[in-house]
This record gives structure tokens, C-alpha cells and sequence, in this order.
């Protein structure tokens, strides 16, 4: 008897291997996508393999903000139209996606790069909180504006900043029409609006 028979040929299968990797990508979409990419020109193939290489070689994070850039400034934070004395917080740059597409926010970001979290072993000096603290400490900003998703650890990585930066400045938190538990990234876009509108000073309960 012969061994087990394999389905796809080796080539394709690493394909569909890599392609899982992906976050949301299950085992029959990433088939679908893999036979798809199989079946255009060779010269499409190639642009999409030098577009990954690109991004992944020439993106890193913006050295004011910490959001995505192929400069060592990015766009955002070079643009003299942007409201300098007010800066958003953010746990990612997905969030800085979500909120530019609602067009009302016309100051700058701060990206955490994640959220605290000590069962993950994840604390404030792995992410960009004290850069943010200097930031705000070292320029005249009129508001914080903490934009963090309403989660658990959303909640201690609100407090947690909100209490680091209260000395400095006004410090508000928008207004979710999220239920608890939710992603900002997922929100729509009028939402997303609405809750900046409708954002608060951040309070802090009696110690």
C-alpha cells in the first residue's frame, strides 16, 4: 500500500499554510485565496509579492507618535493644519485608521502599541505610555483624548494613563456607543463620530 495521499501539491500547500497565518483566514479561505492567486498573470503575482516586501522593509513607527510610517515622521505629525495642543490615544494604529475616516478629528496620535495587561505579561514599559507622559509633560497640549476600546484591559490602560497624565493637562475619554467588551476598530464610522463629539473628562473613583 502506498502512504496517504497527498490533496495539493507541496508548492501550493505552503501556500495555504502561510496564507492561515493570517488573522481571520481559515482553512477554506485561505484555499480560495491561494487557487485565486494561482490564476493571475505572473506579473500581478510578482507586484503583490514586491508590495509585501515593500511594506514589510520600509514601514516601521513614526518616532513622535507611533503610528505606522515609512518616514521617521509621519504624515500625520508633519501636517501643519493638525491641532497640535490636542492628542488622541490610541491602543493601535487600526484605531488611528477607524478615526480618520470619520473626518471630525483634526489633532494628533499617540499609539500605545497594545493594551496593559499582566496575565500577558504585558505592562506599561512595554508599551509607548512613558513616551506619551514626555510628550505631554514637554509640550503645551490643551487634551488628552484616551480612545481605548471599553475592555478589561482597555479599562486599566485608561485609568492607568489617565492617572499618569491628569498632572499635566485635561484628560477626557470619548463616549462609547460600543457595548462593554467591544473594538473601536470594528465601530462605524458615524459612531465613531458621535463618541468624539460626546467625549468626557476622564473621572477616577475615591481611593
Amino acid at each position: 500500500m502506498g502512504g496517504k495521499t497527498t490533496v495539493y501539491t507541496r508548492p501550493l500547500a505552503r501556500l495555504i499554510e502561510h496564507l492561515q497565518h493570517l488573522p481571520g483566514v481559515g482553512p477554506k479561505t485561505a484555499q480560495r485565496l491561494a487557487l485565486y492567486i494561482l490564476k493571475r498573470p505572473e506579473e500581478e503575482v510578482k507586484a503583490l509579492a514586491q508590495a509585501l516586501m515593500e511594506a514589510k522593509l520600509q514601514v516601521g513607527f513614526c518616532s513622535v507618535c507611533f503610528h505606522l510610517s515609512a518616514e521617521p515622521v509621519c504624515d500625520i505629525c508633519r501636517a501643519p493644519n493638525r491641532d497640535s495642543s490636542t492628542i488622541c490615544v490610541v491602543s493601535d494604529s487600526r484605531d488611528v485608521i477607524a478615526l480618520e475616516k470619520t473626518r471630525e478629528y483634526r489633532g494628533k496620535y499617540h499609539v500605545l502599541g497594545g493594551l496593559i495587561s499582566p496575565i500577558d505579561g504585558i505592562g506599561p514599559d512595554q508599551l509607548n505610555i512613558h513616551a506619551l507622559q514626555r510628550r505631554v509633560s514637554q509640550q503645551k497640549i490643551d487634551e488628552v483624548i484616551l480612545a481605548i476600546s471599553p475592555t478589561v484591559e482597555g479599562e486599566t490602560t485608561t485609568l492607568f494613563v489617565g492617572h499618569l497624565l491628569k498632572p499635566f493637562t485635561r484628560v477626557t475619554r470619548i463616549a462609547f456607543g460600543l457595548p462593554m467588551g467591544g473594538d473601536l476598530e470594528y465601530a462605524d464610522e458615524l459612531t465613531l463620530a458621535r463618541a468624539l463629539e460626546g467625549r468626557r473628562d476622564l473621572e477616577f473613583g475615591s481611593r
